[in-house]
């Protein structure tokens, strides 16, 4: 395979077709090996328009997914992000690239422990790593300008938005398999959420969501 001709089709074919064209998210596709973050046995499929087993029923988003999130939540450098499942490290490693200020929860002990080899293998800076469920941390209100859920959810869990600085946004998927929705949701100094709808999609449920408290617009 042909590498750099591989991604160079990922970013035009993929990714620039579904209308991300932000300059700053497609270099961060061109400067981060997304083949280092593949599962071995799947690593022919790095740039295929698929998502890539990661086990326990989890999945590599794709590249398309990953590219609307990225220019949906309109990230800038310095900006404190947490994200909710790192998976491979691979949109980890997006993150920190953009805003050189991640913090990346995993709940899954051998996910979380294969992700931050990807991630030391490439000398990946600006984040920290924590082994743990999202839905027990006591992360302070108001901590973080942006919140990336890598999972979906039935209802907005109340403490991912009270974490949320006036002017946060949150990335998640909102519903029910096999309809669910992509959203970028903003908090506004009154706390009140607008609410931008990415994508359509079918998202694993974030593990033990469905006990969440859940948030009342």
């Amino acid at each position: 395979m042909n590498l750099e001709q591989a991604r160079t089709n990922m970013i035009d074919q993929q990714i620039r077709s579904w209308e991300v064209l932000d300059s700053r998210v497609l270099d961060v596709f061109r400067e981060i090996p997304r083949e280092e973050f593949v599962p071995a046995r799947h690593r022919k499929l790095a740039f295929s328009d698929l998502r890539i087993p990661l086990g326990h029923g989890q999945f590599m988003m794709k590249p398309i997914e990953q590219g609307r999130l990225l220019q949906g939540l309109a990230l800038t450098e310095g900006e404190k992000v947490l994200e909710i499942g790192t998976g491979s490290g691979f949109l980890t490693a997006c993150l920190a690239r953009i805003t050189g200020n991640v913090t990346s929860i995993e709940i899954l002990t051998d996910v979380a422990e294969q992700a931050q080899a990807n991630l030391d293998a490439r000398g990946t800076e600006g984040l920290h790593l924590i082994t743990g469920d999202a839905l027990e941390a006591g992360f302070d209100d108001g901590a973080f300008d942006a919140i990336v859920v890598t999972a979906s959810v039935a209802s907005i869990p109340e403490k991912f938005v009270r974490w949320l600085k006036p002017g946060g946004r949150l990335f998640i998927a909102r519903g029910q398999s096999p309809a669910m929705e992509a959203l970028v949701l903003t908090r506004s100094d009154s706390g009140r959420l607008s609410e931008q709808s990415l994508f359509d999609t079918d998202m694993p449920r974030l593990i033990g969501a469905e006990d969440a408290a859940v948030f009342t617009f």
